[in-house]
Formats: structure tokens, C-alpha cells, sequence
């Protein structure tokens, strides 16, 4: 509230502060950032840009002025990384927070701006994963599996522990490992998470090893997941 006091009139917080504020982002010692419609005399400890912010690209949180939370990903995205903006969309996602416009709206207001690509391509790509079936899933590991000398595991398999049953995507029952193969469009419910990690506490207490497996981790790092399966199964 200093730093906004300090600016003047039509001040508010932004970048990474404002990003603080929302709790998408960590906090750091850095000076506090705001952005105000005109020139802004520098002077020490604050960080001052200069804009202009519409209506709905700005709110209160904590009596405090601050951008939206929209309008603070696309801030701070055109100065990040592509895992830093995953994170405080995830971060954001996780606290349930909401914001007057959308961030794709934003995104077509200022199709130009600094980070607008990037932030796009996080959308396209979490949007493509969430589309995915389970057949897809299944087809996609079958076919990475065949270019490889792995063992060939049981698939749609069922395993006892406890007097229950449980069914798996795939087993190989000699080495005791399990893969499961996770869709959000299966597995991205609330019911589904707590079943999924009810079934992986008791297949582990039980002797087995269970490793999960996404569609963005088949379609980017298809090597690395043969690399480390074949680790698990030799170290058996």
C-alpha cells in the first residue's frame, strides 16, 4: 500500500508484486512494483511502470489496488518462462482464484504484447491434454513401447492386494511394476483423485511399484520415459 500511496493518483500494484499479492508468486526482497497512466519520477526502493490499465483489468485484494489476475500473468509472462507462467496458472488454479476477464479474452485484447505468445501456447498446450481419451492414451504408449526391446507388459490387468482388486494399465508382474496412464478427462475428477491415490498407497504397501504417466510426458519426453522405465525394470 506504500508503493501505491507513493505513486499517486491512478497507481496500482503490479508485476511481480501484484503477482505476490495474489499468492501466484513467491516472495522475494524485490522493490515493489506499480504502474501508473503517467510519468513517474524514479526514486529509491520502488519500481514504477508506466500504462494504462482498464477497468476490468484491476481490483482490490486486500484494500490494496492491484491488477487483476489476468492482467498480472500477462505482465509478468512477457519476462518468464514457460514453467514459470505453468506455475502461476497452476498456483492460481489451486487457490480457486477468478477474475473479471478471462485470460484468454485478455489474450486477444493484446495479441501483440510481450508474453501474449507464450501464455497462448500454455493454453493450447494444457487445452490438448485435457481432450485426451484413454484409448488415445493407451495407443500412444503402445506405439512408444514398440519402438523399444522393453518387455511387453499385461495391459487392462487386474491385481489383488488387501482381499480388493484392483485394475491397472499396465503391469509387468514380474518386476512388480506398475504404470498407470493419466488423463485428465479420466482421472481429472475429484472422486478419480482420491480413488487414484487410495489404489497407489495400497499397490505400494503391498510390494508394488507404481509410476504415472501423462499425455505431455508421451508426446514431449517419450525418450526419457523409455529411459527411466527401463531403469525400473532392470533394477528389478
Amino acid at each position: 500500500m506504500a508503493a501505491v500511496l507513493a505513486g499517486g493518483e491512478g497507481t496500482i500494484l503490479s508485476h511481480r508484486s501484484a503477482g505476490q499479492l495474489w499468492g501466484i508468486v513467491a516472495r522475494s526482497g524485490a522493490w515493489p512494483e506499480v504502474t501508473r497512466p503517467r510519468r513517474f519520477r524514479p526514486r529509491p526502493g520502488l519500481l514504477a511502470h508506466r500504462g494504462q490499465i482498464r477497468g476490468d483489468e484491476k481490483t482490490i485484494v486486500e484494500g490494496i489496488p492491484v491488477t487483476g489476475l489476468s492482467r498480472t500473468v500477462l505482465d509478468l509472462a512477457g519476462r518468464s518462462s514457460q514453467s514459470q507462467v505453468e506455475h502461476m496458472l497452476n498456483e492460481a488454479q489451486i487457490l480457486g482464484l477468478t477474475d473479471a476477464i478471462s485470460i484468454p479474452a485478455l489474450l486477444d485484447r493484446y495479441p501483440r504484447r510481450p508474453g501474449t505468445a507464450l501464455v497462448r501456447q500454455v493454453f493450447r498446450r494444457n487445452a490438448t491434454a485435457r481432450g485426451v481419451t484413454r484409448k488415445e492414451l493407451e495407443q500412444r504408449f503402445r506405439l512408444l513401447l514398440a519402438t523399444t526391446d522393453l518387455p511387453e507388459p499385461l495391459r487392462n490387468a487386474h491385481i489383488a492386494v488387501r482381499g480388493r482388486f484392483f485394475e491397472v494399465d499396465c503391469l509387468w508382474r514380474a518386476q512388480r511394476l506398475v504404470v498407470e496412464l493419466d488423463g485428465r478427462a479420466v482421472h481429472g475428477t475429484d472422486l478419480a483423485f482420491e480413488r487414484d491415490r487410495e489404489k497407489d498407497r495400497l499397490l505400494i504397501a503391498g510390494g508394488w511399484r507404481v509410476t504415472r504417466i501423462t499425455w505431455l510426458q508421451l508426446r514431449d519426453e517419450g525418450q526419457a520415459v523409455v529411459a527411466d522405465l527401463r531403469a525400473m525394470l532392470e533394477a528389478a
